[in-house]
């Protein structure tokens, strides 16, 4: 298997809805495919908020 593919194909397909939605949290404009047009603020606050996000998530699990 390579470096980037998954073992669940459906994995593939719930982060990139995970994506999309962090994206559309932040203001930017994701588009299916390739985004190579995104300023590294943009790229970087999608990736920050999918983080803020999966935090959030484990803290109330733990509960």
């Amino acid at each position: 298997m390579s470096r980037n593919g998954s073992l669940v194909p459906q994995a593939r397909e719930a982060l990139d809805r995970f994506k999309m939605e962090a994206a559309s949290e932040v203001g930017v404009n994701l588009k299916n495919g390739y985004n190579g047009d995104l300023t590294a603020r943009q790229a970087g606050s999608i990736g920050g908020q999918m983080v803020k996000k999966m935090i959030e998530s484990y803290e109330n699990n733990m509960k």
